[in-house]
């Protein structure tokens, strides 16, 4: 006698779920909370430093600034490992492995941007060297390392000076003798005590009409052994808290100077505010102007603030340079009563194409 259908269905085994199906429930096993009362609470915890530097990655990816506090916390890209780690271990205390694959990799996404950015040197230009040039980049911070700056130029004789944050103590120390028997050519603007800028020349200098910006940004063309040379003072804005859209703007125009140089020699240098892992910064090396740090290997280099660095800190001031200035060694700086340090390039000149 053949078995009812009830019978069949009772000793029949059920279908085996669709390999699909099987994945989706292995995904959502894995993305569900953990159990216990302890884990949970380690896993919401792991969720705002995790959230938190997303965030920061996502728009470092996407090639932006975004809004605040997203510029500032980009400025500390690296130290992103700090709470991507403690991220980590709550996301393993919770054994929540959703949380745990997350860090890692928000973790190898830190570790990707933290690589230099740009190209070092290309090919070295086909013409003679002209000249080798010494290049001085200081904040003052309100002229409080006027004394510094001075006690600097006379040890260690730099070509090209750029100086930020020259208030009136610091003009009036350019002006005097001494320095103006080492450093006969300058272009030199006043101001308030942080808006005060200035060019210091050993070689001839034709003072140009500056970028438009908050602070002073002067600008002059230097002739060195026949050939000219660009010089262009950075100063933007900083990025703080309401005033992103000028710190952007004001990037916008050193990149636009700098795109519009061509093939001439041209040198930006002094505080950019802004490091390798902001997007406004980035479009200004894309117009073909390389860091000198970066160059020579030092690109991550603390120089603000100087409270803390080298151990701590950013790279926010740079010398960038053209084709035919080509760095040799950066050295950093340590001023007394400034935030900044300084930075000196020796680079080469090459013969204009």
């Amino acid at each position: 006698m053949e078995p009812s259908v009830a019978e069949r269905r009772g000793t029949e085994s059920p279908p085996e779920p669709p390999a699909r199906f099987a994945r989706v429930t292995r995904l959502a096993r894995a993305l569900r909370p953990p159990r216990g009362r302890g884990r949970r609470i380690a896993a919401w915890c792991a969720i705002p430093p995790l959230a938190t530097a997303s965030v920061v990655l996502g728009c470092r990816a996407a090639d932006t600034d975004g809004i605040t506090p997203v510029p500032q916390l980009l400025a500390f890209l690296p130290w992103l490992l700090v709470p991507v780690l403690l991220g980590l271990l709550l996301a393993v205390a919770a054994r929540w492995a959703a949380g745990c694959v997350w860090a890692l990799v928000a973790a190898a996404a830190t570790g990707w941007f933290t690589q230099p950015y740009g190209s070092p040197a290309g090919p070295e230009p086909s013409g003679p060297v002209v000249a080798r040039l010494r290049v001085l980049s200081a904040n003052l911070e309100y002229g409080g390392a006027t004394d510094g700056l001075l006690s600097t130029l006379r040890r260690e004789r730099p070509d090209l000076v750029s100086v930020q944050e020259c208030d009136v103590r610091c003009a009036t120390a350019l002006d005097s003798p001494a320095v103006r028997e080492s450093y006969p050519y300058r272009n030199i603007v006043t101001g308030t005590p942080a808006e005060g800028s200035a060019i210091l020349s050993r070689h001839p200098l034709r003072n140009e009409e500056g970028i438009d910006a908050t602070l002073a940004m002067p600008r002059s063309v230097a002739t060195v052994r026949g050939q000219r040379v660009h010089v262009q003072v950075a100063h933007p804005m900083p990025p703080e808290p309401g005033g992103v859209d000028l710190w952007r703007a004001e990037l916008g125009r050193l990149r636009a100077y700098a795109a519009g140089r061509g093939d001439e020699a041209t040198m930006v240098a002094g505080d950019f505010n802004a490091t390798q892992d902001h997007a406004a910064f980035r479009s200004v090396l894309d117009t073909g102007l390389r860091d000198s740090a970066r160059v020579t290997g030092a690109s991550r280099t603390p120089t603000w603030p100087s409270l803390t660095a080298p151990l701590l800190g950013v790279q926010i001031d740079h010398v960038l340079v053209s084709d035919t200035l080509r760095p040799r060694t950066a050295r950093f700086l340590d001023l007394a009563n400034t935030d900044h340090r300084a930075l000196l390039v020796d680079l080469d000149l090459y013969a204009a194409p």
